[in-house]
């Protein structure tokens, strides 16, 4: 399918294919066509997929179809000082990066230059209010802005929304990670019950999912790829280090490997941000550091000499997951394992842009192994661990395995295996360990014995419960209950203990 097939303007049609752009993407082929129609949408999308455009080249279609209304300055009287007339955009983009609401804006810009005068504005905290007001003066069409600087204006009578006539949410999720849930609320009980609404996230359900129901009527659930899908274009490793040192080392030799064009290095802490950039530095790499501390005059500059080519390492923490769009970045490195799980495929979606190819790796102590496991149950993908030969750890990586990765297969005994038959579905087996699924602590409904802590149900051990009456024997240990008036005896039973009619029962005894 092609640009002209989705029955966009042809002025804009022409803008798309001189920016090289050919074909659309699959979220552009639902979600524009729709979009057009005047459609409420909810759209999940993985990062790199398009969706910029997904939403405002239908809203540029429908800005530069209709006739152009003149903006009237308010008039004043001989002497006196203008008055500020609040701005009346046609609509408003939130994102929850300034690096985000730049990309957008600048994307916009390229899509219009042939059709006519569509004036785009970012409004963004750590920009200077006088530059802020001097482009709400221009009344712009379309307002690309952050939520909390956005309020500031608003709450000032500086921006109205009276005429706006389609609200877009991008990266919806990541707004209401970031505590922007009561200031979107407020933003859009100031627009219009009229206006079209487009939500894109990287999932549509729990909370984004509730707001997304109040905001839309009738919406079309478009789902291209969750957050979770693989990065088939992008070859993920990971390097288990000894210790910072060991790390630091490693860093540097990853960042000197021949077939890197530009890297980011993303980081815990802006602290660590600025320190491994200036180590960096010192080493001899073109690096430079990115995080919320800096001014957004010398954030876009580290920005534009990234695009430019300057900077060879961008050394971020994750204000740099979302809305850097750089075809260069050939490397990510995970200098510190991100928070959340779903950071971790927005980080990495930043190499691999366009189709290209992309090297993701990530740096993890031996005692992360968990928090290894839980991003790969998340990407439902192993990540294969890497040695460099003379970085080799002291310690070697836990196994794992391709088929259930982030679970250890086994007999069903060991910590948190899930790999067998169920408890249910096993009733005879004898089963042990700790917090066993298939064969262990925590299962139920079987008569056979069953050893080791928070055991039920038969055998005298600590954390037993529920005996079927006396004949079910004496149970003896901490925080054991019921035993059909049998005494019970130990720590804990007592006061504790419940539903003895027959036998005394007092704390110690």
């Amino acid at each position: 399918m092609s640009f002209e097939a989705l029955g966009l303007h042809t002025a804009i049609v022409n803008a798309v294919t001189a920016a090289g752009y050919t074909k659309p993407t699959p979220v552009q082929e639902q979600a524009i066509p729709a979009a057009i129609e005047g459609r409420d949408l909810l759209v999940s999308s993985q990062t790199g997929s398009g969706k910029t455009a997904a939403f405002m080249l239908p809203a540029l279609h429908k800005l530069v179809s209709a006739p152009e209304v003149p903006f009237e300055a308010s008039k004043t009287r001989a002497g006196e000082r203008p008055r500020f007339k609040a701005a009346q955009p046609k609509m408003l983009v939130l994102t929850p990066t300034r690096e985000l609401a730049l990309q957008v804006t600048t994307a916009t810009d390229k899509y219009s230059t042939q059709a006519r005068r569509i004036r785009a504005v970012s409004i963004l905290g750590g920009m200077p209010y006088p530059k802020q007001m001097q482009l709400l003066q221009k009344n712009p069409e379309i307002l690309v802005a952050t939520p909390g600087r956005l309020i500031d204006h608003m709450e000032s009578g500086k921006i109205d929304f009276s005429q706006l006539q389609i609200l877009v949410l991008d990266e919806a999720d990541r707004m209401l990670d970031m505590g922007f849930i009561e200031d979107i609320e407020k933003i859009v009980a100031a627009t219009p019950e009229s206006r079209q609404t487009m939500l894109f996230s990287a999932t549509l359900d729990g909370v984004v999912g509730n707001m997304a129901r109040r905001i839309t009527k009738d919406p079309k659930i478009i789902q291209i790829q969750m957050s979770t899908a693989k990065h088939e274009n992008i070859t993920q490793r990971v390097h288990f280090c000894d210790d910072l040192s060991h790390k630091n080392r490693l860093l540097d030799h990853l960042l000197r490997d021949e077939s890197l064009d530009q890297a980011v290095v993303f980081t815990a802490t802006k602290r660590d941000a600025d320190m491994i950039a200036d180590r960096l530095n010192i080493a001899g790499f073109a690096a430079a550091a990115l995080h919320g501390d800096m001014h957004q005059g010398a954030r876009n500059r580290t920005l534009d000499s990234l695009r430019r080519g300057q900077v060879r390492v961008l050394v971020a923490t994750d204000v740099a997951a979302r809305g850097i769009d750089v075809p260069n970045i050939t490397h990510v490195v995970n200098y510190d394992l991100p928070k959340f799980p779903e950071d971790y495929v927005h980080r990495i979606g930043r190499t691999g842009r366009a189709g290209r190819n992309g090297l993701a790796i990530s740096l993890a102590n031996h005692a992360e192994g968990m928090n290894v496991k839980r991003i790969e149950r998340f990407t439902k993908q192993l990540i294969p661990v890497g040695v460099v030969e003379g970085f080799e750890p002291k310690k070697s990586a836990p196994a794992r395995t391709a088929s259930r990765p982030g679970w250890k297969p086994g007999d069903g005994r060991g910590g948190y295996n899930k790999p067998g038959q169920r408890s249910f579905a096993n009733p005879n087996a004898p089963r042990e360990g700790g917090y066993n699924r298939d064969g262990g602590s925590f299962n139920r409904g079987a008569p056979a014995p069953r050893e080791g802590g928070y055991n039920r149900e038969a055998a005298p051990s600590p954390y037993n419960r529920d005996a079927r009456g006396p004949s079910a024997g004496p149970r003896q240990g901490g925080y054991n209950r019921d035993a059909g008036g049998q005494r019970r005896e130990g720590g804990y039973k007592g006061t504790h203990s419940r539903s003895s009619d027959t036998a005394r029962r007092t704390f110690g005894e």
